[in-house]
């Protein structure tokens, strides 16, 4: 934030800034302006233009960092300097919110190390980057703020960057291996510079080619296109299809050596719209292939050989099979760092929302009668919820696959004698046996397949004693039926779970409580001399509010288009823009006819999401239109052209 409105009592009563800061004086005023716990509203139109000189104090590395630790050292205690601080921000920052002073002095850091890349100056030790979160997700936003620091450094606007890579090309890349050594996890560290140049490449009109550390980007001719030969070390292609000297579509893809005309005819012919290429489609396809082993078709076809043959000498075994331990300790190990990288960050799925709790509730609501003597819990996180379920159990064994998980969950549960905790895969290891209760909740989404799933579905069900109860809770998804309002995910959701584990021998459901948005089911282990009976089914309101992070990836109603699959299929030159003036129930009545009402706008919202729509932004909008980009899929710019509180709401 470099820009705000703000009354001159208000910052007068606050002290202004703090003149024994060289920097971040700034970060220090907005910090006391935040205690008051008064609403922001943020402007989206650019107002305030940010100019830096090659002498600003901002570029001062050293200063900036030391400043820093101590903005954000007050950030997180109270501040006698705010005479009337709101309740809820007395105490400062609160790392149960997400967000640590060690880790938000290492997004700071990190920021001014790129800012040094940019202008050819020394990186600073990447240990100050230590507790940047290493989880997948945050990937982006990462190399989001390099990028942003890169521009203030080597004094450049975006456009800029990819032709100026020579300048700091060896220094961030430097960086961020240096944080894949921090952190112990390259892999990690190869997503940030994946997404680094990615974002410088999308900035960029690629007028001429662009070879950065792991990208090539370039143009090429959708009519007429020529092999391309790869850099030393680059992996990853960047490429406008141009036609007419208009881009049509913009590509990415891994590579494992030179592209061949074969490669980009097949490409082409795979993207772009057959109207398009109506005069030249005959030539693509009937244009002269040739084999080349070094290609990235050629080493592709040795791997599909090599992977064949495999197939073929593992189908064929000239003696009785060993026990496949090394295969299965590679998944594991696969499985397992895909958990660690989610629990890098402390609780990654807000367990203490209102929503999940009301989730928890109605697990505890559906345990079974009488006493329960020994059970399990599999995929037990971080022990938000096993701590809620131990008193209802005699002994409780909570697992994870997870050892991050597991030790944050032994922490928050220590004063719980009856739980037990071990680290768990429960789709690979061997469960304990007799047990009275099992839940699994959550995390059947993330097996391969169905098959996986029916596989380890009998696993469960070996695992209860006769009588034992199983309990599940999953969300609906739009993969099951596209029909019914689900979670727009590329998974198998409650539905497809529910009826594998309701025709997995032995198990039968005995009761479910559903709502709109996921269902809980408990199913019953038969003992012998049992006779199923008809389950009790409980439809259920959700009461509690959905956190945004949450709600992002509901589709209300069912779909009839899904994002995914118009961004595969769609290309477009235009885009709708809707224009709104006020949303609110009531106002003057010379304004009624530009007035929508919220339930309205929440009608067209769902409208939108139901039929594959996404917003975009006015800076990308801005990108596709300086790079002559088509749109994808089915984009929609939004809106807010008056100064309403509503739209601030």
């Amino acid at each position: 934030t470099h820009a705000l409105l703000v009354d001159r009592e208000t910052i007068v009563e606050l002290g202004g800034f703090d003149v024994s800061l060289r920097t971040c004086e700034d970060w220090d005023l907005w910090q006391r302006l935040a205690r008051l716990g008064k609403n922001w509203v943020m402007v989206d139109e650019p107002l305030a233009f940010y100019r830096i000189s090659p002498n600003s104090l901002s570029r001062d590395s050293t200063q900036m960092l030391a400043d820093a630790g101590i903005v954000i050292a007050r950030g997180f205690s109270p501040d006698s300097r705010v005479k009337d601080p709101a309740a809820a921000h007395a105490n400062g920052a609160i790392e149960a919110n997400g967000c640590s002073a060690s880790e938000a002095l290492a997004w700071f850091a990190l920021w001014n190390t790129a800012s040094d890349c940019g202008r050819s100056s020394l990186p600073i030790d990447p240990q100050s980057l230590r507790a940047l979160p290493v989880a997948r997700k945050w990937a982006r936003e990462i190399a989001r703020v390099a990028v942003d620091g890169l521009m203030v450094g080597s004094l450049s606007v975006p456009a800029q960057l990819a032709a100026r890579w020579d300048r700091f090309g060896g220094a961030i890349t430097e960086l961020i291996i240096g944080l894949g050594k921090v952190w112990d996890n390259a892999a990690a560290a190869r997503r940030v510079q994946y997404h680094l140049e990615q974002m410088l490449l999308e900035a960029d009109d690629l007028a001429a080619p662009r070879s950065l550390a792991r990208t090539l980007g370039l143009r090429v001719d959708a009519r007429n296109p020529t092999s391309t030969e790869l850099p030393e070390g680059t992996d990853q292609i960047y490429a406008h299809l141009i036609m007419d000297g208009q881009i049509d579509a913009v590509v990415q893809f891994g590579v494992l050596g030179t592209v061949t005309t074969d490669h980009w005819i097949e490409l082409i012919l795979d993207i772009l719209p057959p109207d398009r290429l109506s005069d030249s489609a005959e030539a693509l396809s009937t244009a002269e292939r040739r084999s080349d082993p070094d290609s990235h078709f050629g080493k592709l076809a040795q791997l599909a050989a090599e992977a064949l043959e495999l197939v073929r000498s593992s189908a064929e075994p000239a003696e009785p099979p060993a026990t496949p331990r090394r295969a299965r300790t590679t998944d594991r190990s696969d499985r397992t760092a895909f958990w660690n990288s989610y629990f890098a960050t402390e609780d990654p799925w807000s367990y203490g929302s209102r929503y999940e709790q009301e989730k928890y509730e109605r697990q505890l609501e559906i345990l079974p009668a009488g006493p329960i003597g020994r059970a399990l819990e599999l995929a037990c996180a971080e022990g938000h919820f096993t701590r809620q379920l131990a008193p209802r159990v005699g002994r409780l064994t909570a697992t994870d696959i997870s050892a991050i998980a597991i030790e944050r969950a032994g922490a928050r549960c220590s004063d719980q004698p009856n739980v037990e905790f071990g680290v768990l895969d429960f789709a690979a290891d061997t469960l304990p046996g007799g047990m009275d209760l099992i839940f699994c909740s959550e995390v059947l989404y993330y097996l391969d397949d169905l098959a996986e799933l029916r596989r380890i579905a009998k696993k469960f069900a070996e695992a209860l004693a006769p009588g034992g109860s199983f309990i599940s809770a999953h969300a609906f998804v739009l993969r099951d039926n596209v029909e019914r309002t689900g979670f727009d995910w590329n998974t198998f959701g409650a539905k497809a779970i529910s009826e594998t584990l309701a025709a997995t021998e032995g198990l039968v459901l005995e009761q479910s409580i559903q709502t709109e948005l996921y269902r809980i089911d408990r199913f019953r282990r038969l003992s012998p001399d049992d006779v199923a009976t008809e389950p009790v089914i409980d439809y259920v309101p959700i009461r509690a509010p959905i956190e945004i992070s949450v709600a992002r990836n509901i589709v209300w109603g069912g779909a009839r288009a899904l994002r995914r699959d118009v961004a595969r299929n769609e290309r477009r030159q235009r885009i709708p823009v809707l224009m709104y003036h006020s949303v609110s129930d009531d106002g003057p009545a010379a304004l009624a006819r530009f007035r929508l009402t919220p339930t309205a706008f929440a009608s067209q919202m769902r409208w939108l999401r139901a039929n594959g729509f996404h917003a975009i932004n006015s800076e990308q909008l801005e990108g596709f239109i300086a790079n002559r980009s088509p749109f994808v899929g089915r984009p929609v710019l939004i809106t807010f052209d008056d100064g309403f509180q509503n739209f601030a709401d």
